[in-house]
């Protein structure tokens, strides 16, 4: 009887043990329902969003749709990464974004007619989206080609835009390409929802009337602005208001005096907060005159905003920069009276600037293109002002002062490593602060009796760009019947190669327009964990054995160890 009721007594207890149990598991789990939180355990954390793109998604009001072309069963191994981690950071936007994060992944080639995959790539390309050409070695050593479309078109209420996830740097691996690839898809995926919210876009001028580049020059950048920003061509022309209704203006290679009305003007912009771009060569030099003389001089320009520049801090030098590292130029090499057989040579008067990554600006950039580059120096101590050099030689430069007399002689001969002992030297600076007025003790009596000038000597919060090329944004032309068409921003016709030049001019414009922050998004690195791939093919039949016999044997030695307790404690 006894017995009965400690049985009976220890059941009501379990009982009550696993109702109480439930009840907290309950409890819990309805609390947790209310208390949000996420935990990311990853060293490089991979897996944290910015506050800037968690204040983006909270505030959507409305459904921002992704389609991303990336959903072939055949896709090469690197870019099904590429695809996993797409969808990995959209459903990380989810999280915030809440249902107005919503997308699709869609095969373009699912179809099995060509003439309608052909018109489905048209289609995609025609709206803005970037094919790859992507080479891939099968298992029998043969290579195969395949046609990818690493993007997406993302729509928000009437809008549509086209963004590209894959950076393609000639100089890096495909695996460290695609790294970079997924270390920019929060501010890739942040931006493309900043631009389809944008409302008003900002506007900027390009300055023209001291010779600066005509607009067929800088068309392929300007179609380019115009999706975001509200882009003119404006003649200061001692105007006082000429710029007031604008946000930034770019300045491309002026090659004429610059008189002090117009900068007088300039400088006013720049202290009512006005951002600046500056692309300016101090050194007037220009390869297409070697096609019908043997030698051309390169003269310093004469354009009177030295002082300008000086002012704010930076000093333009007036020299050229040689570079072992540098493009190619084509070079008759027929003999006189022949037809002419044009081959590629290197001319160490291009430099190839390959960007350091340390800056948002420049970060997963492909290899930038130069003509005729001059040095930069920072000069003044203002502790207003931060100065940050964006980019720099190769470590094997010289540098020559102008005036300088140019040949294509040097190409008979091999470039000498002994004299490239300059190592990075800047040619490009962003200056960010509270500037002072040129003018500021320098007011000419028929300024400062002007009543229409509300005269300011320090400027608001503003920051300025200044790169000593202006050939970096200068599109190439082509010919067809009585019109020009542009070439896009850095494709070499010559080598048939892309380099990064329209990219790294609109991170400028972007990073100096941007009040929100979105272009620091672009510091998140990633580590570069890669597996040894010829190591892994051979052993992989090992490997597959050890991942499969090793959990069985651990399962039977813990069986038996617990075999043996058991009998043991039951003997």
């Amino acid at each position: 009887m006894v017995k009965k009721q400690n049985k009976r007594n220890i059941k009501k207890y379990h009982i009550t043990e696993f109702i109480i149990i439930l009840i907290i598991l309950i409890l819990t789990n309805y609390v947790a329902s209310f208390v949000f939180g996420r935990f990311d355990l990853t060293a490089d954390k991979r897996y944290t969003i910015s506050n800037t793109t968690k204040d983006y998604l909270k505030k959507l009001d409305d459904i921002v749709y992704f389609k991303v072309y990336l959903n072939d069963d055949n896709l090469p191994y690197d870019f099904q990464r590429l695809r996993n981690s797409i969808k990995e950071m959209l459903d990380e936007f989810r999280v915030y974004g809440k249902d107005n994060i919503q997308y699709d992944f869609i095969n373009p080639t699912e179809s099995n007619n060509k003439k309608t995959i052909n018109k489905i790539y048209k289609q995609l390309y025609d709206k803005g989206l970037t094919p790859a050409n992507i080479s891939e070695k099968n298992k029998d050593g043969s290579t195969s080609q395949q046609i990818l479309f690493p993007g997406a078109l993302v729509s928000y209420k009437n809008k549509e835009i086209a963004i590209d996830f894959f950076k393609d740097n000639a100089e890096l691996s495909s695996v460290q390409n695609l790294n970079n690839s997924i270390q920019d898809l929060e501010y890739t995926l942040t931006n493309a929802i900043h631009k389809l919210q944008t409302i008003e876009k900002p506007k900027i001028a390009f300055i023209y009337g001291h010779k600066e580049l005509d607009a067929p020059y800088v068309a392929d950048l300007t179609k380019s602005l115009q999706e975001f920003y509200d882009v003119d061509r404006v003649k200061i022309n001692k105007q006082l208001h000429a710029l007031d209704n604008y946000n930034l203006i770019i300045i491309a290679k002026p090659d004429s005096f610059v008189d002090k009305y117009d900068k007088f003007i300039i400088d006013q912009f720049i202290m009512k907060g006005g951002k600046s771009f500056w692309l300016y060569d101090p050194v007037n030099a220009n390869l297409d005159s070697l096609a019908y003389l043997p030698y051309t001089l390169a003269q310093i320009r004469k354009t009177n905003i030295d002082d300008l520049l000086f002012n704010y801090g930076v000093r333009v030098d007036p020299n050229l920069i040689q570079d072992m590292q540098c493009a190619v130029i084509p070079v008759n090499t027929a003999i006189a009276g022949m037809p002419p057989k044009f081959e590629p040579a290197p001319w160490i008067f291009y430099p190839l600037i390959n960007p350091d990554g340390t800056h948002p600006i420049n970060k997963n950039l492909n290899i930038i293109k130069t003509q005729f580059v001059s040095t930069i120096d920072t000069v003044g101590e203002d502790k207003n002002i931060k100065k940050t050099f964006l980019l720099r030689t190769s470590k094997f430069s010289r540098v020559i002062n102008a005036p300088a007399r140019i040949s294509l002689d040097i190409l008979n001969k091999e470039p000498n490593p002994r004299i490239f002992t300059k190592h990075n030297l800047p040619i490009a600076v962003l200056l960010e602060g509270k500037f002072q007025s040129l003018f500021k003790n320098r007011l000419t009596p028929e300024i400062e009796n002007n009543k229409d000038i509300a005269f300011k000597k320090d400027s608001k919060p503003t920051k300025m760009i200044v790169v000593s090329d202006g050939d970096i944004i200068k599109n190439n032309l082509r010919r067809r019947g009585k019109n020009y068409i542009p070439y896009p921003l850095g494709y070499d016709r010559y080598t048939r190669q892309m380099f990064g030049n329209k990219e790294f001019a609109l991170n400028c414009i972007n990073y100096l327009l941007d009040d929100s922050g979105i272009m620091n998004v672009r510091k998140h690195n990633f580590k570069l964990r890669l597996l040894d791939r010829v190591k892994s093919n051979n052993e992989r039949l090992f490997w597959q054995l050890i991942n499969i016999i090793l959990p069985l044997l651990f399962i039977i030695i813990i069986g038996i160890i617990i075999n043996i307790i058991r009998k043991r404690k039951y003997a």
